[in-house]
Protein backbone atom coordinates (compact mmCIF):
# COMPACT_ATOMS: atom_id res chain seq x y z
CA UNK A 1 0.00 0.00 0.00
CA UNK A 2 1.15 3.74 -0.49
CA UNK A 3 1.96 6.22 1.68
CA UNK A 4 -1.32 7.82 1.50
CA UNK A 5 -4.42 7.68 3.10
CA UNK A 6 -7.27 5.68 1.67
CA UNK A 7 -8.84 8.91 1.57
CA UNK A 8 -6.68 10.52 -0.32
CA UNK A 9 -6.23 7.61 -3.02
CA UNK A 10 -10.23 7.45 -3.45
CA UNK A 11 -10.22 11.38 -3.69
CA UNK A 12 -7.25 11.95 -6.12
CA UNK A 13 -9.52 9.40 -8.20
CA UNK A 14 -12.61 10.84 -8.63
CA UNK A 15 -11.16 14.47 -9.38
CA UNK A 16 -11.61 15.97 -13.03
CA UNK A 17 -7.70 16.62 -13.18
CA UNK A 18 -7.87 18.30 -17.03
CA UNK A 19 -10.07 20.97 -14.68
CA UNK A 20 -8.70 21.16 -11.31
CA UNK A 21 -5.63 20.69 -10.06
CA UNK A 22 -5.44 18.73 -6.30
CA UNK A 23 -3.04 20.25 -3.91
CA UNK A 24 -1.38 17.44 -2.87
CA UNK A 25 -0.43 19.43 0.51
CA UNK A 26 -4.22 19.98 2.01
CA UNK A 27 -6.06 17.17 -0.20
CA UNK A 28 -8.21 20.33 -1.49
CA UNK A 29 -9.15 21.36 -4.87
CA UNK A 30 -7.13 24.72 -5.80
CA UNK A 31 -7.51 26.56 -8.90
CA UNK A 32 -4.73 28.98 -10.55
CA UNK A 33 -5.90 32.18 -9.97
CA UNK A 34 -5.05 34.87 -12.53
CA UNK A 35 -5.43 37.78 -10.27
CA UNK A 36 -1.76 36.60 -8.69
CA UNK A 37 -0.23 36.20 -11.75
CA UNK A 38 1.78 39.31 -11.31
CA UNK A 39 2.71 38.83 -7.52
CA UNK A 40 4.59 35.58 -7.90
CA UNK A 41 6.04 33.52 -11.18
CA UNK A 42 4.11 31.74 -13.66
CA UNK A 43 3.63 28.04 -12.50
CA UNK A 44 5.31 25.04 -14.18
CA UNK A 45 4.55 21.91 -14.38
CA UNK A 46 6.08 19.09 -11.90
CA UNK A 47 7.90 17.71 -14.74
CA UNK A 48 9.34 20.61 -16.04
CA UNK A 49 10.43 21.81 -12.77
CA UNK A 50 12.31 17.94 -12.58
CA UNK A 51 14.19 19.16 -15.46
CA UNK A 52 15.23 22.75 -14.13
CA UNK A 53 16.51 21.08 -10.80
CA UNK A 54 18.39 18.31 -12.54
CA UNK A 55 19.82 21.85 -14.75
CA UNK A 56 20.47 23.53 -11.55
CA UNK A 57 22.36 20.41 -9.95
CA UNK A 58 24.69 20.23 -13.22
CA UNK A 59 23.50 17.37 -15.33
CA UNK A 60 24.99 17.93 -18.86
CA UNK A 61 22.70 14.65 -20.40
CA UNK A 62 20.81 11.91 -19.59
CA UNK A 63 20.17 8.77 -21.21
CA UNK A 64 16.30 7.95 -22.21
CA UNK A 65 14.36 5.36 -23.34
CA UNK A 66 10.99 6.80 -23.43
CA UNK A 67 7.63 6.13 -22.68
CA UNK A 68 4.44 7.91 -22.16
CA UNK A 69 4.30 7.66 -18.70
CA UNK A 70 7.16 10.58 -18.73
CA UNK A 71 6.27 12.49 -21.81
CA UNK A 72 6.12 15.75 -19.70
CA UNK A 73 9.49 15.38 -18.39
CA UNK A 74 10.50 14.85 -22.24
CA UNK A 75 8.83 17.82 -22.66
CA UNK A 76 10.80 19.72 -19.95
CA UNK A 77 14.01 17.96 -21.91
CA UNK A 78 13.05 19.41 -25.17
CA UNK A 79 14.15 23.20 -24.42
CA UNK A 80 16.56 22.70 -21.68
CA UNK A 81 20.63 22.95 -21.25
CA UNK A 82 20.51 19.15 -20.91
CA UNK A 83 21.21 16.71 -23.89
CA UNK A 84 19.33 14.14 -24.32
CA UNK A 85 20.58 10.66 -25.63
CA UNK A 86 17.72 8.11 -26.51
CA UNK A 87 19.24 5.00 -26.38
CA UNK A 88 18.05 1.69 -27.95
CA UNK A 89 17.27 -0.60 -24.78
CA UNK A 90 17.36 0.68 -21.19
CA UNK A 91 19.65 -1.84 -20.13
CA UNK A 92 22.12 0.32 -22.67
CA UNK A 93 20.81 3.55 -20.89
CA UNK A 94 21.49 2.66 -17.33
CA UNK A 95 24.89 1.60 -18.61
CA UNK A 96 25.66 4.70 -19.98
CA UNK A 97 24.27 6.74 -16.57
CA UNK A 98 26.44 4.56 -14.60
CA UNK A 99 29.40 4.95 -16.42
CA UNK A 100 28.57 8.71 -16.12
CA UNK A 101 28.10 8.93 -12.61
CA UNK A 102 31.60 6.93 -12.29
CA UNK A 103 33.64 10.00 -14.74
CA UNK A 104 31.68 12.80 -12.60
CA UNK A 105 30.93 14.17 -8.97
CA UNK A 106 27.65 13.82 -9.39
CA UNK A 107 25.26 10.94 -10.62
CA UNK A 108 24.76 9.92 -14.21
CA UNK A 109 21.16 10.43 -15.01
CA UNK A 110 19.34 7.15 -16.70
CA UNK A 111 15.06 7.86 -17.66
CA UNK A 112 12.85 4.48 -18.45
CA UNK A 113 9.34 4.00 -18.63
CA UNK A 114 7.29 1.65 -16.05
CA UNK A 115 6.95 -2.27 -16.13
CA UNK A 116 9.25 -3.91 -19.12
CA UNK A 117 11.42 -0.57 -19.08
CA UNK A 118 12.18 -0.79 -15.44
CA UNK A 119 12.78 -4.34 -15.61
CA UNK A 120 15.71 -4.04 -18.58
CA UNK A 121 17.32 -0.91 -16.74
CA UNK A 122 17.89 -3.07 -13.35
CA UNK A 123 20.74 -4.00 -15.14
CA UNK A 124 22.62 -0.44 -14.97
CA UNK A 125 21.36 -0.66 -11.06
CA UNK A 126 22.76 -3.41 -9.57
CA UNK A 127 26.07 -2.56 -11.30
CA UNK A 128 25.90 1.05 -9.64
CA UNK A 129 25.05 -0.61 -6.07
CA UNK A 130 27.77 -3.11 -6.60
CA UNK A 131 30.09 -0.56 -7.76
CA UNK A 132 29.51 1.98 -5.48
CA UNK A 133 28.79 4.49 -8.29
CA UNK A 134 26.22 7.71 -8.04
CA UNK A 135 23.13 7.38 -10.14
CA UNK A 136 19.46 8.61 -10.51
CA UNK A 137 17.00 6.17 -12.15
CA UNK A 138 14.14 7.82 -12.89
CA UNK A 139 11.13 5.53 -13.78
CA UNK A 140 7.78 6.62 -15.59
CA UNK A 141 4.78 5.21 -13.27
CA UNK A 142 0.90 4.15 -13.96
CA UNK A 143 -1.03 7.58 -12.91
CA UNK A 144 -1.40 8.18 -9.33
CA UNK A 145 -5.45 7.77 -9.97
CA UNK A 146 -4.58 4.04 -11.30
CA UNK A 147 -2.35 2.87 -8.71
CA UNK A 148 -3.35 -0.50 -6.78
CA UNK A 149 -6.08 -1.87 -10.04
CA UNK A 150 -3.31 -3.81 -12.09
CA UNK A 151 -3.20 -1.15 -14.32
CA UNK A 152 -1.52 -1.52 -17.71
CA UNK A 153 2.32 -1.88 -16.94
CA UNK A 154 1.67 -1.38 -12.84
CA UNK A 155 4.18 -2.59 -10.33
CA UNK A 156 5.53 -2.29 -6.92
CA UNK A 157 8.58 0.25 -7.80
CA UNK A 158 9.75 0.02 -3.74
CA UNK A 159 9.04 -3.94 -3.96
CA UNK A 160 11.37 -4.57 -7.23
CA UNK A 161 14.25 -1.87 -6.01
CA UNK A 162 14.43 -1.52 -2.29
CA UNK A 163 17.30 -3.99 -1.94
CA UNK A 164 19.59 -3.06 -4.53
CA UNK A 165 19.13 0.86 -4.61
CA UNK A 166 20.13 3.26 -1.71
CA UNK A 167 16.55 5.28 -1.66
CA UNK A 168 13.26 4.40 -3.82
CA UNK A 169 11.27 8.06 -4.05
CA UNK A 170 7.58 8.06 -5.39
CA UNK A 171 6.70 11.74 -6.22
CA UNK A 172 3.05 11.34 -5.15
CA UNK A 173 2.80 15.26 -4.38
CA UNK A 174 3.83 17.04 -7.38
CA UNK A 175 4.85 20.34 -5.21
CA UNK A 176 7.56 18.22 -3.89
CA UNK A 177 9.41 17.41 -7.43
CA UNK A 178 12.41 19.83 -6.53
CA UNK A 179 12.80 19.03 -3.40
CA UNK A 180 12.71 14.80 -4.40
CA UNK A 181 15.34 15.95 -6.91
CA UNK A 182 17.82 17.60 -4.68
CA UNK A 183 16.90 14.52 -2.20
CA UNK A 184 17.49 12.00 -4.53
CA UNK A 185 21.46 13.58 -5.22
CA UNK A 186 22.35 13.84 -2.09
CA UNK A 187 21.29 10.33 -1.66
CA UNK A 188 23.46 8.92 -4.48
CA UNK A 189 26.20 10.88 -3.68
CA UNK A 190 26.55 10.56 0.31
CA UNK A 191 28.31 8.14 2.16
CA UNK A 192 28.91 5.26 0.01
CA UNK A 193 28.07 6.62 -3.55
CA UNK A 194 25.05 4.53 -5.09
CA UNK A 195 21.87 4.06 -7.24
CA UNK A 196 18.97 6.37 -6.10
CA UNK A 197 15.39 4.83 -7.86
CA UNK A 198 12.63 8.31 -8.44
CA UNK A 199 8.86 6.91 -9.68
CA UNK A 200 6.82 9.38 -11.85
CA UNK A 201 3.56 8.81 -11.75
CA UNK A 202 2.16 10.40 -15.11
CA UNK A 203 -0.17 12.52 -13.90
CA UNK A 204 1.23 14.16 -10.92
CA UNK A 205 3.92 15.00 -13.40
CA UNK A 206 1.59 17.52 -15.37
CA UNK A 207 0.68 19.41 -12.14
CA UNK A 208 1.50 22.80 -12.07
CA UNK A 209 3.59 23.99 -9.26
CA UNK A 210 5.22 27.06 -8.19
CA UNK A 211 8.63 26.62 -9.66
CA UNK A 212 10.88 27.68 -6.81
CA UNK A 213 13.65 25.37 -6.99
CA UNK A 214 14.96 23.21 -3.72
CA UNK A 215 18.80 24.23 -3.13
CA UNK A 216 21.52 21.18 -3.60
CA UNK A 217 21.94 19.52 -0.14
CA UNK A 218 25.99 19.88 0.31
CA UNK A 219 27.68 16.14 0.93
CA UNK A 220 29.80 15.79 3.75
CA UNK A 221 33.19 14.49 2.78
CA UNK A 222 34.86 13.73 6.09
CA UNK A 223 38.32 13.66 6.81
CA UNK A 224 40.77 12.45 8.99
CA UNK A 225 40.70 13.50 12.86
CA UNK A 226 43.77 14.85 15.07
CA UNK A 227 43.21 11.20 16.44
CA UNK A 228 43.26 9.42 13.12
CA UNK A 229 46.25 11.01 11.93
CA UNK A 230 48.19 10.39 14.66
CA UNK A 231 47.45 6.87 13.98
CA UNK A 232 47.94 6.33 10.85
CA UNK A 233 51.79 8.38 11.27
CA UNK A 234 52.63 6.04 13.60
CA UNK A 235 51.47 3.02 11.94
CA UNK A 236 53.61 3.74 8.87
CA UNK A 237 56.81 4.86 11.31
CA UNK A 238 56.55 1.08 12.66
CA UNK A 239 55.80 -0.93 9.24
CA UNK A 240 58.37 -1.76 6.69
CA UNK A 241 56.09 -3.10 4.11
CA UNK A 242 53.40 -0.45 3.56
CA UNK A 243 50.73 -0.31 0.82
CA UNK A 244 48.03 1.18 -0.24
CA UNK A 245 45.49 0.06 -2.41
CA UNK A 246 42.83 2.67 -4.01
CA UNK A 247 39.64 1.90 -5.53
CA UNK A 248 35.65 3.34 -5.84
CA UNK A 249 34.32 6.37 -7.97
CA UNK A 250 34.46 9.03 -5.65
CA UNK A 251 38.05 10.10 -6.01
CA UNK A 252 38.99 13.89 -8.10
CA UNK A 253 41.81 13.39 -10.45
CA UNK A 254 43.47 16.20 -7.83
CA UNK A 255 43.19 13.91 -5.25
CA UNK A 256 44.42 11.43 -7.18
CA UNK A 257 47.65 13.10 -8.15
CA UNK A 258 48.12 14.52 -5.25
CA UNK A 259 48.16 11.36 -3.55
CA UNK A 260 50.45 10.15 -6.01
CA UNK A 261 52.50 13.01 -5.45
CA UNK A 262 52.53 11.64 -1.48
CA UNK A 263 53.25 7.96 -2.28
CA UNK A 264 56.71 8.86 -4.59
CA UNK A 265 57.95 11.35 -2.11
CA UNK A 266 57.76 8.33 0.85
CA UNK A 267 58.64 5.65 -1.29
CA UNK A 268 55.29 3.56 -0.74
CA UNK A 269 53.35 1.61 -3.04
CA UNK A 270 50.03 1.46 -4.32
CA UNK A 271 48.01 -1.07 -5.94
CA UNK A 272 44.68 -0.62 -8.19
CA UNK A 273 41.24 -2.47 -6.87
CA UNK A 274 40.04 -4.68 -9.52
CA UNK A 275 38.69 -2.64 -12.47
CA UNK A 276 39.76 1.04 -11.23
CA UNK A 277 43.50 1.63 -12.58
CA UNK A 278 44.78 4.89 -13.48
CA UNK A 279 43.82 6.28 -9.82
CA UNK A 280 47.33 6.21 -9.44
CA UNK A 281 49.21 6.11 -12.61
CA UNK A 282 50.20 3.08 -14.70
CA UNK A 283 53.82 5.16 -14.56
CA UNK A 284 54.62 5.97 -11.40
CA UNK A 285 57.01 4.06 -9.80
CA UNK A 286 54.84 3.84 -6.59
CA UNK A 287 51.91 1.58 -8.53
CA UNK A 288 52.44 -1.46 -8.04
CA UNK A 289 49.59 -3.43 -10.03
CA UNK A 290 45.99 -4.54 -9.99
CA UNK A 291 44.15 -6.43 -6.97
CA UNK A 292 40.97 -8.81 -8.48
CA UNK A 293 40.17 -11.84 -10.65
CA UNK A 294 42.88 -12.80 -12.29
CA UNK A 295 45.47 -10.94 -11.20
CA UNK A 296 49.25 -11.76 -11.52
CA UNK A 297 50.81 -14.00 -8.47
CA UNK A 298 52.88 -11.21 -7.26
CA UNK A 299 49.92 -8.67 -6.28
CA UNK A 300 47.84 -11.79 -4.99
CA UNK A 301 51.03 -12.77 -2.87
CA UNK A 302 50.86 -8.43 -1.43
CA UNK A 303 48.20 -8.75 0.67
CA UNK A 304 49.60 -11.21 2.61
CA UNK A 305 53.11 -9.54 2.71
CA UNK A 306 52.29 -6.28 3.70
CA UNK A 307 52.12 -5.29 7.33
CA UNK A 308 49.92 -2.68 6.64
CA UNK A 309 47.40 -2.02 4.52
CA UNK A 310 45.49 1.10 3.45
CA UNK A 311 42.50 1.22 1.68
CA UNK A 312 41.37 4.29 -0.08
CA UNK A 313 37.82 4.36 -1.32
CA UNK A 314 37.00 0.75 -1.33
CA UNK A 315 37.08 -1.89 1.44
CA UNK A 316 38.72 -5.63 1.40
CA UNK A 317 35.60 -7.52 0.00
CA UNK A 318 34.97 -10.16 -2.07
CA UNK A 319 36.99 -9.67 -4.98
CA UNK A 320 40.10 -8.45 -3.37
CA UNK A 321 40.53 -11.36 -1.15
CA UNK A 322 39.66 -13.94 -3.68
CA UNK A 323 36.60 -15.05 -1.94
CA UNK A 324 37.28 -13.96 1.40
CA UNK A 325 40.34 -16.02 2.07
CA UNK A 326 43.01 -13.03 1.85
CA UNK A 327 44.21 -11.11 4.47
CA UNK A 328 41.59 -12.57 6.78
CA UNK A 329 43.87 -13.46 9.91
CA UNK A 330 42.54 -11.15 12.63
CA UNK A 331 46.11 -9.75 13.81
CA UNK A 332 47.03 -8.14 10.29
CA UNK A 333 47.10 -4.26 10.54
CA UNK A 334 44.34 -3.11 8.11
CA UNK A 335 43.24 0.89 7.49
CA UNK A 336 39.97 1.41 5.82
CA UNK A 337 39.06 4.87 4.67
CA UNK A 338 35.98 4.92 3.87
CA UNK A 339 32.26 7.22 4.04
CA UNK A 340 30.23 4.30 4.54
CA UNK A 341 30.19 4.00 8.22
CA UNK A 342 28.40 0.89 8.31
CA UNK A 343 31.86 -0.90 5.97
CA UNK A 344 29.23 -2.69 3.60
CA UNK A 345 31.41 -5.29 1.83
CA UNK A 346 33.88 -5.30 4.05
CA UNK A 347 36.00 -8.81 5.39
CA UNK A 348 39.18 -8.86 7.38
CA UNK A 349 40.51 -7.11 10.33
CA UNK A 350 39.99 -3.18 10.74
CA UNK A 351 42.56 -1.75 12.64
CA UNK A 352 40.84 1.93 12.42
CA UNK A 353 38.23 2.91 10.08
CA UNK A 354 38.74 6.63 9.15
CA UNK A 355 35.31 8.48 7.91
CA UNK A 356 36.37 10.48 5.28
CA UNK A 357 35.78 10.64 0.97
CA UNK A 358 39.09 10.20 -0.94
CA UNK A 359 39.97 13.34 -1.31
CA UNK A 360 39.00 14.88 2.10
CA UNK A 361 41.54 12.23 3.38
CA UNK A 362 44.07 13.00 1.29
CA UNK A 363 43.39 16.66 2.11
CA UNK A 364 45.06 15.73 5.44
CA UNK A 365 47.60 12.87 4.32
CA UNK A 366 49.60 15.44 2.64
CA UNK A 367 50.33 16.89 5.65
CA UNK A 368 52.07 13.74 7.09
CA UNK A 369 56.00 13.84 6.26
CA UNK A 370 57.64 10.88 7.75
CA UNK A 371 61.60 10.30 6.69
CA UNK A 372 61.85 7.48 4.42
CA UNK A 373 62.74 3.98 5.14
CA UNK A 374 65.44 2.10 3.19
CA UNK A 375 63.02 -1.08 3.46
CA UNK A 376 60.06 1.15 1.93
CA UNK A 377 62.78 1.32 -0.96
CA UNK A 378 63.23 -1.82 -1.46
CA UNK A 379 59.88 -3.10 -1.02
CA UNK A 380 58.46 -0.48 -3.19
CA UNK A 381 61.17 -1.22 -6.35
CA UNK A 382 60.78 -4.80 -5.92
CA UNK A 383 57.28 -4.59 -6.77
CA UNK A 384 57.32 -2.21 -8.93
CA UNK A 385 59.41 -4.00 -11.60
CA UNK A 386 57.34 -7.01 -11.26
CA UNK A 387 54.59 -4.27 -12.34
CA UNK A 388 57.17 -3.06 -14.95
CA UNK A 389 57.44 -6.62 -16.47
CA UNK A 390 53.89 -7.80 -16.28
CA UNK A 391 52.73 -4.77 -17.99
CA UNK A 392 55.85 -4.99 -20.82
CA UNK A 393 54.26 -5.57 -24.24
CA UNK A 394 54.84 -8.39 -26.38
CA UNK A 395 56.40 -7.96 -29.90
CA UNK A 396 54.61 -6.02 -32.24
CA UNK A 397 55.63 -7.87 -35.28
CA UNK A 398 53.01 -9.89 -36.59
CA UNK A 399 52.96 -13.87 -36.37
CA UNK A 400 51.91 -16.27 -38.80
CA UNK A 401 48.34 -17.53 -38.60
CA UNK A 402 45.27 -16.38 -36.94
CA UNK A 403 44.54 -13.00 -35.21
CA UNK A 404 46.23 -12.38 -31.87
CA UNK A 405 45.23 -9.69 -28.82
CA UNK A 406 48.79 -9.39 -28.06
CA UNK A 407 49.63 -8.30 -31.77
CA UNK A 408 47.02 -5.54 -31.64
CA UNK A 409 47.47 -4.72 -28.15
CA UNK A 410 51.29 -4.26 -29.21
CA UNK A 411 50.47 -2.04 -31.80
CA UNK A 412 48.17 0.42 -29.93
CA UNK A 413 49.15 1.14 -26.85
CA UNK A 414 52.07 3.36 -28.85
CA UNK A 415 49.73 4.98 -30.33
CA UNK A 416 47.68 6.16 -27.46
CA UNK A 417 47.48 9.80 -26.51
CA UNK A 418 48.70 10.13 -23.06
CA UNK A 419 44.73 10.41 -21.79
CA UNK A 420 43.43 7.87 -23.40
CA UNK A 421 40.43 5.63 -21.42
CA UNK A 422 39.50 2.25 -21.61
CA UNK A 423 35.89 1.16 -21.14
CA UNK A 424 35.31 -3.05 -21.01
CA UNK A 425 32.23 -4.87 -19.34
CA UNK A 426 33.23 -8.84 -18.00
CA UNK A 427 35.07 -11.19 -19.32
CA UNK A 428 38.37 -13.12 -20.22
CA UNK A 429 38.85 -10.17 -22.86
CA UNK A 430 39.46 -8.06 -20.55
CA UNK A 431 42.61 -8.87 -19.23
CA UNK A 432 44.26 -7.70 -22.19
CA UNK A 433 43.27 -3.99 -20.81
CA UNK A 434 44.06 -4.87 -17.38
CA UNK A 435 47.75 -6.02 -18.06
CA UNK A 436 48.67 -3.57 -20.94
CA UNK A 437 46.44 -0.39 -20.97
CA UNK A 438 48.48 2.94 -19.84
CA UNK A 439 45.57 4.18 -17.46
CA UNK A 440 47.49 7.39 -16.33
CA UNK A 441 44.88 8.89 -14.56
CA UNK A 442 41.75 9.39 -12.69
CA UNK A 443 38.82 7.81 -14.36
CA UNK A 444 40.90 6.10 -17.39
CA UNK A 445 39.56 2.81 -16.86
CA UNK A 446 35.81 2.58 -16.38
CA UNK A 447 34.15 -0.73 -16.37
CA UNK A 448 31.74 -3.04 -14.62
CA UNK A 449 33.19 -4.21 -11.04
CA UNK A 450 30.08 -6.28 -10.60
CA UNK A 451 30.77 -8.35 -13.65
CA UNK A 452 28.28 -7.35 -16.09
CA UNK A 453 28.30 -8.53 -19.39
CA UNK A 454 27.20 -5.76 -21.88
CA UNK A 455 28.73 -2.86 -20.37
CA UNK A 456 31.38 -1.51 -23.20
CA UNK A 457 29.69 -0.43 -26.05
CA UNK A 458 27.73 1.87 -23.95
CA UNK A 459 30.20 2.82 -21.26
CA UNK A 460 32.47 3.90 -24.61
CA UNK A 461 29.56 6.11 -25.65
CA UNK A 462 29.32 7.63 -22.37
CA UNK A 463 32.93 8.58 -21.99
CA UNK A 464 32.76 9.48 -25.43
CA UNK A 465 29.97 12.01 -25.28
CA UNK A 466 31.88 13.43 -21.64
CA UNK A 467 35.33 14.11 -23.21
CA UNK A 468 35.00 14.21 -26.96
CA UNK A 469 38.41 14.93 -27.58
CA UNK A 470 39.36 12.09 -26.25
CA UNK A 471 40.68 8.82 -27.25
CA UNK A 472 38.35 6.13 -25.92
CA UNK A 473 38.99 2.63 -26.36
CA UNK A 474 36.67 -0.31 -25.40
CA UNK A 475 37.56 -3.68 -25.38
CA UNK A 476 34.69 -5.93 -25.99
CA UNK A 477 34.43 -10.11 -25.86
CA UNK A 478 32.35 -11.49 -28.73
CA UNK A 479 29.02 -12.63 -26.22
CA UNK A 480 29.06 -9.31 -24.34
CA UNK A 481 29.36 -6.90 -27.46
CA UNK A 482 26.22 -8.77 -28.66
CA UNK A 483 24.18 -7.72 -25.73
CA UNK A 484 24.05 -4.32 -25.72
CA UNK A 485 25.85 -3.36 -29.44
CA UNK A 486 22.99 -2.33 -31.04
CA UNK A 487 24.05 1.13 -28.83
CA UNK A 488 26.15 2.04 -31.70
CA UNK A 489 23.05 3.25 -33.27
CA UNK A 490 23.02 5.98 -30.36
CA UNK A 491 27.22 6.61 -31.01
CA UNK A 492 26.24 7.45 -34.52
CA UNK A 493 23.49 9.56 -34.06
CA UNK A 494 25.35 11.38 -31.19
CA UNK A 495 28.69 11.41 -32.76
CA UNK A 496 30.36 9.51 -30.44
CA UNK A 497 33.22 7.97 -31.83
CA UNK A 498 34.97 4.93 -29.64
CA UNK A 499 37.40 2.23 -30.74
CA UNK A 500 35.55 -0.97 -30.45
CA UNK A 501 37.50 -3.84 -30.18
CA UNK A 502 35.54 -7.15 -30.27
CA UNK A 503 37.54 -10.27 -29.41
CA UNK A 504 36.37 -12.93 -30.68
CA UNK A 505 37.18 -16.63 -29.80
CA UNK A 506 33.26 -18.12 -30.52
CA UNK A 507 32.65 -18.91 -26.66
CA UNK A 508 31.61 -17.20 -23.53
CA UNK A 509 35.61 -17.41 -22.51
CA UNK A 510 35.21 -16.76 -18.78
CA UNK A 511 32.60 -19.74 -18.00
CA UNK A 512 34.19 -22.19 -20.12
CA UNK A 513 37.44 -21.65 -18.07
CA UNK A 514 35.65 -22.41 -14.96
CA UNK A 515 33.48 -25.39 -17.12
CA UNK A 516 37.15 -26.60 -17.27
CA UNK A 517 38.33 -26.79 -14.43
CA UNK A 518 35.03 -28.87 -12.99
CA UNK A 519 33.84 -30.82 -15.83
CA UNK A 520 37.23 -31.05 -18.10
CA UNK A 521 36.43 -32.00 -21.62
CA UNK A 522 32.22 -31.77 -21.37
CA UNK A 523 31.95 -28.28 -23.34
CA UNK A 524 28.27 -27.37 -22.71
CA UNK A 525 26.36 -23.92 -23.09
CA UNK A 526 29.17 -21.79 -23.32
CA UNK A 527 30.07 -21.86 -27.71
CA UNK A 528 29.00 -19.12 -29.65
CA UNK A 529 28.47 -18.89 -33.55
CA UNK A 530 28.66 -14.92 -34.37
CA UNK A 531 27.76 -12.78 -37.30
CA UNK A 532 30.41 -10.38 -38.85
CA UNK A 533 30.79 -7.75 -36.71
CA UNK A 534 32.62 -5.48 -39.05
CA UNK A 535 29.99 -5.41 -41.23
CA UNK A 536 27.72 -4.71 -38.34
CA UNK A 537 29.21 -1.42 -37.68
CA UNK A 538 29.22 -0.38 -41.20
CA UNK A 539 25.17 -0.74 -41.36
CA UNK A 540 25.00 1.00 -37.86
CA UNK A 541 26.98 4.07 -39.74
CA UNK A 542 30.85 3.62 -38.66
CA UNK A 543 33.70 2.04 -40.05
CA UNK A 544 33.84 -1.61 -39.37
CA UNK A 545 36.56 -4.31 -40.34
CA UNK A 546 36.60 -7.79 -39.95
CA UNK A 547 40.26 -9.45 -38.84
CA UNK A 548 41.26 -13.40 -39.24
CA UNK A 549 45.53 -13.13 -39.94
CA UNK A 550 47.49 -11.81 -37.83
CA UNK A 551 49.66 -10.43 -40.19
CA UNK A 552 46.42 -7.89 -41.33
CA UNK A 553 45.87 -6.82 -38.02
CA UNK A 554 48.56 -3.63 -37.90
CA UNK A 555 46.81 -2.17 -40.97
CA UNK A 556 43.61 -2.67 -39.70
CA UNK A 557 44.10 -0.55 -36.85
CA UNK A 558 45.80 1.76 -38.82
CA UNK A 559 42.69 2.37 -41.37
CA UNK A 560 40.37 2.11 -37.61
CA UNK A 561 42.44 5.21 -35.85
CA UNK A 562 41.82 6.72 -39.29
CA UNK A 563 38.65 6.86 -39.85
CA UNK A 564 37.86 8.10 -36.26
CA UNK A 565 40.31 10.70 -36.39
CA UNK A 566 39.65 12.13 -40.18
CA UNK A 567 35.59 10.68 -40.66
CA UNK A 568 34.61 11.45 -37.36
CA UNK A 569 32.44 8.03 -36.80
CA UNK A 570 33.28 5.23 -34.56
CA UNK A 571 35.81 2.68 -35.67
CA UNK A 572 34.91 -1.42 -34.66
CA UNK A 573 37.72 -4.33 -35.26
CA UNK A 574 36.12 -7.53 -35.45
CA UNK A 575 39.25 -9.46 -34.29
CA UNK A 576 38.33 -13.40 -34.90
CA UNK A 577 41.29 -15.25 -32.56
CA UNK A 578 41.69 -18.95 -31.04
CA UNK A 579 39.67 -20.44 -28.58
CA UNK A 580 41.56 -20.71 -25.25
CA UNK A 581 44.33 -17.92 -25.57
CA UNK A 582 44.66 -15.73 -22.34
CA UNK A 583 46.63 -12.44 -21.63
CA UNK A 584 47.77 -13.93 -19.05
Amino acid sequence: MTTETEATLTASRTLPAAVVIPDQGSGQARHPDPSHAGSRPALKSAGHVIVDSLVAHGVERSYVVPGESFLDVLDGLHSSEIETIVCRHEGGASYMAEADGKMHQRPGIAMVTRGPGAANAHVGLHTAWQDSTPMLLFVGLIPFAHRDREAFQEFDIKAWFDTGAKRVMVLDHAERASEIVAEAMFAAMSGRPGPVVVGLPEDILRQQIDPELHPAIPVAAGGMSSTDAAALEAALAESSKPLFVTGGNDWTPEAADQLTGWLERHHIPAAAEWRTQGTVSFDSPSYVGPIGYGRPRPTYDLLEETDLLVFVGTVPGDVITDGFVCRQDWNKKNFLVAADPSLRGRSGPVSRQILAKPEAFVRDLVGIDLPVKEEWKAWTDRMRGEQERFAALPAAAPATGQARMDTLMANLVPKLPEDSQVTFGAGEHTNWAHRYFPTRRYASMISARNGSMGYSVPSAIAASLAEPGRRVVTIAGDGEFLMNGQELATAAQYGATPLVIVMDNQEYGTIRTHQERRYPSRVSGTQLKNPDFGLMARAFGGFGITVTEDCDVPAALDAALAAIDEDGVFALIHLIVEQRVKAY
